[in-house]
């Protein structure tokens, strides 16, 4: 698939820019358009900026009409959690329902999107390693959780109906990179790190490069597909607090969900009593199909991107 033009929805967010800027590195790609509801601090040379707001239906088929687009790769969606469970189902589920329709509407050969092992849902049965054909089960109190399954249902249903839209679809591990900062690695500021009792809440992690390199290639010449994304191995809570030279403070699922509710209840925290299955339960995702069937092997490994993190946010560590 060579001389590609790509339109990147969410292309002036954080995962976006780095999309956008190994595509323009990449020669197969003739044209990338960052497309979003809003400009980036930072532009990069040779990428067009164009307006782009999923959840208005009707508004995407003239962009990709426009600029002649016939690859898709999008990233728009809500990745923090608010208060705001509606806006962010329009972004995530609706947002997507949008997307597709334009991109066979405009005739668009292939369509690339980030979901998340967060698909899979935080429950106590998940295999110990979690591959692409496991059942997706996002859990319906987690809304990211509960709309990456919605529209992965969405992805298959026109996988049935529209074949002729090629679909690479990846199932993304923890992002790690220079200016992240969202609820997980919060979780590893204070002098204390948060742990649910008998609990071992393995984390798998991936280098922000490591995902656009291989968007770049599934936008390019990469085999369509579902993949998991993410670097070798994992890393339990007891590991990264270790590598953090901080003590655990172990709390008891009943006590944790009590106070979650408690705290929610009194406006004190957008984080209800889910958040304990986020933290007791983690999908960790077995990147054998990217590295075997993609042909893309991360450049780094879930160990190799937390101290890669720790370098580039000094002081999260204890000295």
């Amino acid at each position: 698939m060579s001389g590609a033009r790509v339109l990147i929805t969410g292309g002036a967010g954080f995962l976006g820019s780095h999309v956008a800027a190994a595509l323009v590195a990449h020669p197969a790609v003739a044209l990338v358009v960052a497309g979003d509801v809003r400009r980036p601090e930072h532009p990069i040379d040779s990428v067009v900026y164009d307006d782009c707001d999923v959840t208005r239906e009707g508004s995407v088929a003239p962009l990709l009409q426009r600029h002649d687009i016939d690859v898709v790769v999008h990233l728009a969606a809500i990745v923090s959690p608010g208060r705001d469970h509606e806006m962010e189902y329009r972004v995530d589920v609706d947002g997507s329902r949008n997307v597709l329709e334009a991109c066979v509407a405009a005739g668009v050969k292939r369509i690339v999107v980030s979901s998340s092992g967060a698909a899979y849902g935080y429950h106590r049965d998940n295999p110990h390693w979690l591959t692409e054909t496991d059942q997706l089960r996002g859990n319906d109190a987690f809304p990211y959780s509960k709309h990456k399954r919605l529209v992965e249902q969405l992805l298959g249903a026109y996988r049935e109906t529209h074949p002729e839209l090629e679909q690479v679809v990846f199932r993304i591990g923890t992002i790690l990179g220079p200016t992240v900062q969202n609820q997980i690695t919060q979780l590893w500021d204070s002098k204390r790190l948060l742990a649910i009792k008998g609990s071992a809440s393995p984390f798998v992690f991936i280098w922000v490069d490591d995902v656009a390199a291989a968007m770049a290639r599934a936008a390019t010449d990469g085999p369509a597909g579902i993949y998991n994304v993410a670097g070798d191995g994992r890393l339990t809570v007891q590991q990264i607090a270790d590598r953090l030279g901080k003590r655990l403070l172990s709390i008891p699922a009943w006590a944790l969900a009590l106070a979650l509710r408690v705290g929610q209840t009194l406006r004190l925290t957008v984080h209800g009593p889910e958040k304990v299955l986020f933290l007791q339960y983690r999908p960790v995702l077995d990147n054998a199909s990217l590295k075997r069937d993609f042909g893309f092997t991360p450049s780094m490994t879930s160990a190799e991107v937390f101290e890669a993190y720790l370098e580039t946010h000094p002081g999260v560590a204890v000295r």
